[in-house]
């Protein structure tokens, strides 16, 4: 059926009465009229059936009555498909359309970072063992990176104030001290066994959980700590790379995370993770750089730059440095974004699955012998950790929707 639109015009020999109030009379009949605005002032008198009735918009009785009411018009129908601009509809981008595209690109390039991160730093530490000042290089291109990133408003800064400042230094200063010992690891055994060490870390916090905080931590988590407490006892007994230097240097490592993740509580804030991780890198620096020049600096200007230059050639040197620092604070950074994209749960595990990557991966880098017990206890104490991380990650989302119900 067709609309048609009468402005005091004859149809079918039929006049339109000029005022509203008049009646068609017509040796045929038609549907009732439907006035949209005044006659008088041009506006649209519409009947029969409409292809698109949801598009004439009802006139409001204050509308009607408004003498200064313009002339309404009937949009065109549109054949686009749902969800275009066209359409009215909001556009529908990748990122939105394909979530799980996006979040297993965020875990590929959290592995891809950690590994290339650990490769080329042990590869550093072969022809330039200073881990002090390299951890200082680690923090400074994160800093500088982060610095750039703010000047261009990609985040913007976000503003800090003394209150947070003073929750974000005790943060600050475990994040340092650990990443430090961490270096110091590296740099005296193989990756391997460190990132073996390192898997202690969850039986730390569950400790300090328990002893410090008060919390009271169940049976079934501490029994799941017992493969990974048993597997590296295991693979520190016959890893031939071991010294006591490497391993005091990775258990320092894991205390001092587990209190880094102590303070993170107590200084939770509304800010992102993005600003956040920088102020937190910003502040480990400054720790970092006196114990760097106090101990590292006069053998860093007698021999340390001459012997890694006259070994690599100067561009290398400097390009390495570089490098490492940008995996070190990207891979750090991409950890946080993943965990804001999936649950504890599904964070947890890919916290796993990285640490085997590293480890596996190493060992094919840089040809590392392990003995079988070495391999199986290195095996045991990630079970534990995977074990370790389902049963905490599931515990906490239980206690979350309880809260929310």
């Amino acid at each position: 059926m067709e609309s048609r639109v009468l402005t005091g015009a004859n149809i079918r020999g039929l006049a339109l009465p000029l005022k509203p109030s008049a009646r068609l009379t017509a040796n045929c009949t038609f549907p009732a009229p439907k006035l949209t605005g005044r006659v008088s002032d041009g506006g649209n008198l519409i009947w029969g059936r409409q292809l698109r009735p949801a598009i004439l918009l009802e006139a409001s009785p204050a509308t009607l009555a408004s003498p200064l009411m313009k002339r309404e018009s009937i949009p065109p129908c549109s054949a686009t498909a749902e969800g275009s601009d066209s359409a009215g509809g909001a556009k529908v981008g990748f990122l939105e359309k394909y979530p799980a595209l996006v979040t297993g690109f965020f875990f590929f390039m959290w592995y891809f970072l950690n590994v290339i991160f650990n490769i080329l730093n042990k590869k550093i530490y072969n022809y330039f063992p200073y881990p002090y000042f390299v951890s200082v290089i680690h923090l400074f291109v994160g800093v500088i990176y982060c610095l750039i990133s703010w000047t261009v408003g990609l985040p913007k800064r976000a503003p800090i104030d003394g209150n947070l400042l003073k929750l974000l230094i005790p943060v600050a200063v475990c994040h340092a001290l650990g990443h430090v010992t961490s270096n110091v690891s590296f740099a005296a055994v193989a990756v391997s066994f460190t990132h073996t060490i390192k898997a202690l870390e969850p039986f730390f916090n569950a400790a300090a959980s328990q002893f410090i905080l008060g919390q009271q931590i169940p049976l079934t988590l501490w029994l799941s700590l017992a493969p990974v407490v048993l597997g590296v006892s295991m693979a520190s007994l016959t890893e031939l790379s071991f010294n006591w230097l490497g391993f005091i240097s990775a258990m320092i490592s894991n205390i001092s995370f587990t209190y880094r993740s102590i303070y993170s509580k107590k200084a939770m804030t509304d800010m992102d993770s993005t600003n956040l991780y920088a102020y937190i890198s910003i502040i480990a620096l400054i720790v970092c750089l006196p114990p760097a020049i106090i101990i590292e600096g006069p053998q860093l200007l007698k021999t340390g730059f001459n012997d890694a230059i006259a070994k690599v050639g100067l561009t290398k040197f400097i390009t390495d440095l570089f490098w490492v620092g940008m995996f070190y604070h990207l891979y750090n950074q991409l950890a946080t974004n993943t965990l804001e994209r999936v649950a504890p749960l599904t964070h947890a595990v890919g916290n796993v699955l990285k640490r085997v990557f590293v480890i596996g991966f190493s060992i094919l880098v840089f040809g590392n012998k392990i003995s079988l017990q070495t391999g199986i206890g290195t095996s045991i104490a990630i079970a534990g950790v995977a074990m370790y991380s389902f049963i905490k990650a599931k515990m906490e989302e239980e206690k979350r929707q309880g809260k929310a119900a």
